[in-house]
């Protein structure tokens, strides 16, 4: 098996993709308004964060390095963790009241990474307190509150954003770019996997806590919705509470994507695949540096051959592992957010795209109760 350059289509794909995902070009989509309402690059965007604990102390970081960004306040109701962000960020005030936060007139935005039930109502109180709102996936546990939060958000003429990581990983921009530009041929599925010996929660299943990644990053990819979830999944642990849900997503086209996530498993994976009629790749994000694997691989079906065995080709060619730069996708993602408000640029993962992951994880929800039955993914649904 040969790892390298082997042929001229490789040698495009490593050169033209790598300098693809090296530009971070402006989401489409901005509206007039919020581009007539863009602020000076001179200013910094003042924030406040509520939730610094085990996930949220990453943002912290990001938050108080990115550009052009100023961590004014730091909210958390433990108080251990109050000290300890105290020590670590001596120039923001800490607070265990999300009041002191919002009653701030200088403050200009809100990150939000606390329980995902806290999410619309600490939302909703930033946004009606004239912020701009950041918010840890999912937006909501629900449609119509998701759907609520961005009517809010526009009624009170202030951004919203969803905090679907990997659509900011390096290699999910590899991987898009793969796609777009037709180097896999068409894409027929993908399928991913998202498993690990714990963290195991008791206030939502692995569905709801686990599969937002995968479903971000496949709509992402496809650059579609599914319009129908199949899911099926099984507790163990704790009664209701799924510990391992295997869903699959039906596309208009035909395309399909198979989700599988699990907080019981002795492996710890975060592996995408995606197959294509040319070629397939693989996105392996345990990997410390080799995450892409491109296979020259396909198969093929000539129906005008009489005899069977002979009507399917199968052809297997070299395998590229391509060098993508691995910037921290949260780095990236923060950033993001910070010059989206300052510069009036339109966000990637925007309030509809937090609404879109949350109608596929209602729809697989309705399915785990159902059964496993195919469940509609209305996009009217609220």
């Amino acid at each position: 098996m040969a790892l390298g350059l082997i042929n001229p289509f490789l040698s495009a794909i490593k050169h033209g993709l790598r300098t693809a995902v090296a530009t971070d070009a402006p989401v489409a989509g901005t509206s007039a308004d919020i581009a007539a309402k863009s602020t000076s690059k001179t200013r910094h965007l003042r924030l406040g964060l509520i939730g610094a604990g085990r996930w949220g102390q990453h943002l912290v970081r990001n938050f108080a390095t990115a550009n052009r960004c100023r961590l004014r306040w730091i909210c958390d109701y433990d108080q251990q963790i109050r000290q300890r962000m105290a020590k670590l960020y001596p120039d923001a005030d800490v607070t265990a009241e999300v009041a002191d936060l919002l009653a701030d007139p200088d403050l200009d935005a809100v990150a939000i990474a606390t329980d995902a039930a806290s999410h619309v109502p600490l939302a909703s109180r930033s946004l009606e307190a004239g912020k701009h709102v950041y918010c840890e996936k999912p937006l909501a546990l629900a449609v119509s509150d998701a759907v609520a939060l961005s009517t809010l958000a526009d009624r009170c003429n202030r951004r919203l954003m969803v905090g679907h990581l990997l659509e900011y990983h390096p290699c999910v921009r590899y991987l898009r770019n793969m796609i777009q530009q037709g180097h896999l041929g068409q894409v027929y599925y993908i399928y991913s996997q998202r498993l690990n010996l714990g963290v195991v929660r008791n206030d939502e299943n692995a569905w709801w806590s686990l599969a937002p990644h995968d479903i971000s990053v496949i709509c992402h990819l496809f650059d579609s919705e599914p319009v129908t979830v199949a899911a099926t999944g099984r507790y163990f642990l704790q009664p209701q509470i799924e510990d391992i849900v295997f869903a699959t997503l039906a596309f208009s086209d035909g395309r399909l994507a198979n989700i599988h996530v699990s907080w019981l498993d002795p492996h710890k994976i975060r592996k995408l695949t995606v197959v294509g009629s040319g070629r397939m790749v693989s996105f392996d994000d345990m990997e410390a540096s080799e995450k892409i694997r491109i296979y020259d691989k396909s198969a093929s079906y000539h129906p005008q051959v009489g005899n069977f065995a002979e009507a399917i080709t199968l052809r297997t060619g070299d395998v590229l592992i391509p060098k993508v730069e691995q910037t921290e996708p949260l780095k990236i993602e923060v950033q993001h957010f910070v010059d989206a408000i300052l510069d009036g640029k339109p966000i990637q993962t925007d309030a509809a795209d937090g609404l879109r992951v949350v109608r596929v994880l209602q729809a697989g929800s309705e399915s785990l109760r159902s059964g496993g039955q195919p469940v509609q993914v209305s996009p009217e649904q609220t």
